[in-house]
């Protein structure tokens, strides 16, 4: 029995409690950062788990929005019930005006395109103002003769192939005289 208890390491308190231990211990009046926490919490309890950072940020992160430390200027101290609280920076929010009574907010406008209405008259399309039909104009039909025909008919016009011109070949042995 004696050797299962000296196995055993004592269990960690909950990590709220380490992190409230560690800030009273620490005893700054601008409160203690993530790192000093954590260095006191590892000196303090040596044997921690493998995710120590992530749970550590994870409950200061709750504590914080659950009012029992205040987070200010990058430093965590422990909520003072009698303390105004602290404004950040920018411009402060309106105050909300309180509404007389017997008044009723309405609710705010969904979201979004309204629906149609089903029994809204339908109405008919808008008239095309210039007469043209809309998108791409639809290719023309080829003419008869295929691409031979439409080539030559646009030789005659501009006297020359449209495109680049083909690359002149040259042969791969060229004759070239030596002189002794």
């Amino acid at each position: 029995m004696a050797t299962e208890e000296v196995n055993n390491p004592p269990s960690l308190p909950s990590y709220p409690q380490l992190i409230i231990n560690a800030i009273e211990a620490l005893n700054d009046k601008n409160g203690s950062n993530k790192t000093s926490i954590s260095k006191y919490i590892e000196s303090k309890y040596g044997d921690l788990p493998a995710g120590h950072s992530t749970l550590l940020s994870h409950h200061l992160n709750i504590m914080k929005e659950s009012g029992e430390l205040v987070f200010w200027k990058n430093n965590y101290m422990k909520a003072d019930p009698n303390a105004p609280p602290r404004r950040g920076r920018g411009r402060p929010p309106k105050p909300k005006v309180p509404l007389p009574p017997g008044m009723v907010l309405s609710s705010a406008r969904p979201r979004g395109r309204p629906p149609k209405d089903p029994n809204a008259p339908l109405r008919s399309p808008k008239p095309s103002g210039s007469g043209k039909p809309r998108g791409r104009p639809r290719k023309l039909a080829r003419p008869e003769g295929g691409i031979a025909a439409s080539s030559t008919t646009m030789m005659s016009a501009s006297d020359r192939p449209r495109g680049r011109p083909p690359k002149v070949k040259t042969s791969a042995f060229t004759e070239v005289s030596v002189g002794h």
